[in-house]
């Protein structure tokens, strides 16, 4: 159970509330021992190592044994020096591309769970067809077999929109419409961030 509390997440906000990444819980920890971040409770009040260890910790409460007392597990806490947003682009994956389609085949508009879902080339590589945002769609199997290595207008199929390259934040909005933690809702409507798995090669 520690090991498992100790690698579940926590929300990292930049010195201006504004959330930037997730991380484990022990990494959390190390950040506000080294004084790098604080940790922020519900009230939005923020704490150092030593002022949060010595909180109470109620009934109900996520907590990890110490020596000699119990600790309760963070879900939020605030760098002490960053301000800046991060920059980079979202990350081209298949989690991403799912994510920027609402797992929804973009062919035959119905929802799937991500193990019925392919990616299909709009234009097929055969045809000289791109992997870029701008050319790859969620597609649910059948649609994807009935497509074949055919384009839309040849297979008679029409798609849903236009894919594009989202902008990160709406992207990773999706990422996190339904958040693991209630104390990350308060900052989750200002910006929302997380981006992973391997990134497709264009």
């Amino acid at each position: 159970m520690t090991t498992s509390l100790l690698q579940s997440r926590v929300l990292v906000l930049n010195k201006v509330y504004l959330p930037i990444h997730v991380i484990s819980v022990k990494r959390a920890f190390c950040m506000v021992y080294r004084g790098a971040a604080k940790f922020v409770d519900e009230q939005y009040k923020t704490f150092d190592f030593v002022s949060w260890s010595e909180l109470s910790v109620a009934n109900g409460d996520e907590a990890i044994g110490m020596v000699g007392r119990m600790i309760r597990i963070p879900r939020v806490i605030l760098l002490q020096t960053y301000d800046r947003m991060p920059k980079k682009q979202v990350r081209f994956s298949r989690f991403n591309i799912y994510a920027r389609d609402k797992n929804t085949c973009q062919y035959c508009q119905k929802k799937f769970s991500k193990s019925e879902l392919n990616l299909d080339h709009v234009i097929p590589r055969t045809k000289g067809g791109a992997t870029t945002w701008e050319n790859v769609v969620c597609c649910c199997v059948p649609c994807n077999r009935k497509k074949g290595g055919r384009t839309p207008r040849e297979a008679g199929m029409k798609l849903m929109r236009k894919p594009i390259r989202p902008h990160w934040t709406e992207c990773l909005n999706l990422s996190l419409r339904h958040p693991r933690y209630r104390e990350w809702l308060p900052f989750l409507n200002i910006v929302d961030f997380s981006y992973w798995n391997v990134e497709l090669e264009e």
